[in-house]
């Protein structure tokens, strides 16, 4: 697959500038692919496509392997590229599908936009790439893409080419970097969601563990954060989900609840407004309320909380983006 490449341009906002970084030249109508990817029917040897695949793999791989060497460039190694497809079945995960295919998930996960390891559902088809990479949307949606971009660019674009491809009568452009890998960040962000602080700055008034309740006397367990902040300070989503619960509690005050993927759920408490709806998606930049002291409170402050599978984690030991005083 032939890549194009930018020669000018200047961007004022983070996606602006990644469509000036990425946009290519026109290109012919080879340039872009789409719409008659190879059919996998199965991933084994009784299928003439997979095996066609397998073969494509091992033979880009040797040569991503000893590209330095060869002084093989991205756009050359970039034209060995062929994508096919493949409808998971029940029962199919990621990284069993990554494991069969002999490519790492990270190109699985980037080339189909999934954020997390979860698959689509039942019967949509994922792309397969020849070969082993990253691909970095002109259009981050999502934490893990924007992440992906802003560690990346324009760092390796010297190590990257431009690639447009054509998918569900839309076309999308990508950068992509032959023989890149997650690293250990991105791989944490995929995993586990890459968890943020909800407030831009704070003071830390209470940590997670067993405490004396300040209003009750009580000992027990602090299942989250207090994080202190003026009244009205906006509270961002930790992560990206889609908000599950909006109540008032007598303790709580007024909450939110997102969900994050299938395990993972975060709490914010004592809020003086909520700035979302129900069933809204978010990302980690959606604001979903201010700071107040609602509920069982002594001061305005976010009670904030991370559970998995519905038991109270330590945030601190989650939170990536360290933003307290």
């Amino acid at each position: 697959m032939r890549g194009t490449r930018q020669t000018s341009g200047k961007g004022f906002t983070l996606a602006f500038f990644l469509l000036w970084l990425l946009a290519p030249l026109q290109a012919p109508a080879d340039d872009v692919r789409g719409g008659a990817f190879p059919l996998i029917g199965r991933l084994d040897g009784r299928d003439t496509v997979f095996r066609q695949f397998i073969a494509d793999v091992e033979s880009n791989r040797q040569r991503v392997f000893n590209r330095e060497r060869n002084r093989e460039s991205p756009a050359s190694l970039s034209e060995s590229l062929t994508i096919y497809q493949y409808s998971p079945r029940e029962g199919e995960d990621l990284f069993s599908l990554a494991a069969r295919c002999n490519i790492p998930y990270a190109a699985l996960a980037s080339l189909n936009r999934l954020s997390h390891p979860a698959l689509p559902e039942t019967g949509r088809p994922l792309l397969l790439p020849s070969i082993p990479g990253i691909f970095i949307p002109a259009e981050p949606r999502s934490d893990l893409e924007q992440l992906l971009a802003a560690a990346r660019l324009p760092r390796q674009k010297d190590e990257s080419v431009t690639l447009t491809i054509s998918r569900g009568g839309a076309a999308e452009i990508f950068l992509f970097c032959p023989g890149a890998d997650f690293t250990a960040t991105e791989r944490i962000f995929f995993l586990n969601f890459g968890f943020r602080f909800p407030l831009r700055t704070f003071t830390l008034t209470s940590p997670y563990g067993i405490r004396q309740n300040p209003i009750t006397g009580n000992i027990g367990l602090h299942a989250g954060l207090d994080l202190a902040a003026p009244e009205g300070t906006e509270v961002f989503a930790a992560g990206e989900g889609t908000v599950t619960e909006i109540g008032d509690d007598p303790v709580y005050g007024n909450y939110v609840v997102i969900r994050h993927g299938e395990n993972w759920a975060s709490l914010y408490g004592h809020l003086r407004s909520v700035e979302t709806t129900l069933r809204s998606p978010v990302r980690s930049d959606t604001l979903i309320g201010r700071v107040g002291s609602t509920g069982q409170s002594t001061g305005p402050h976010l009670h904030f909380e991370l559970r998995q599978n519905g038991k109270a984690r330590d945030p601190g030991k989650l939170l990536f983006q360290a933003g307290g005083q």
